[in-house]
């Protein structure tokens, strides 16, 4: 329906997106926080760390597209349950690296297979050609627009906005 001006707001694709995405995760986020209490910032920043390895705060930022103060939460909250560690950087002593305990990576796996559940019912639900459409499709999206030089960036939309003139 357009409003007013001609905009109509249940078309416009980052919303879509946005809502689809919303819908999709707090679904998933029921699961991993009734089984483990985990919020959505811990599941993203284990999840970055079991899928990638050992990673600095940022890098894990900009794997998940997670806000700095986020991340240092979510990575103090699992240090606590003694799932990550920290080493210092020898190259940079101003910087950590973060990687899962034996008990992390025991909690990933779980995680894990609760997620390859959990996509499984989606696909299930969805059907296996819409779930490739959707999958092709997101994949056109992230390439375009994150392209190679953003892949290490953190894709928040504050930084993509061009500078304010003065």
């Amino acid at each position: 329906m357009r409003d007013e001006i001609g905009f109509e707001l249940e078309t416009f694709l980052p919303y879509r997106l946005n809502r689809a995405a919303e819908f999709v995760g707090l679904r998933f986020a029921t699961q991993y926080k009734e089984k483990f209490g985990l919020t959505r910032p811990e599941w993203r920043a284990l999840a970055a760390l079991g899928s990638v390895g050992r990673m600095r705060a940022t890098e894990i930022g900009a794997h998940s597209a997670m806000h700095k103060t986020k991340v240092s939460r979510a990575v103090y909250s699992l240090e606590q349950r003694r799932w990550l560690k920290r080493t210092g950087d020898e190259r940079d002593r101003r910087s950590e690296k973060l990687e899962l305990t034996a008990a992390g990576k025991r909690a990933y796996a779980e995680l894990s297979a609760l997620a390859s559940a959990y996509q499984a019912e989606l696909v299930s639900l969805l059907g296996a050609r819409d779930m490739k459409a959707l999958t092709n499709g997101l994949g056109a999206v992230e390439k375009l627009l994150a392209g190679p030089s953003r892949h290490n960036a953190s894709p928040r939309a504050d930084e993509n906005l061009p500078a304010e003139k003065s």
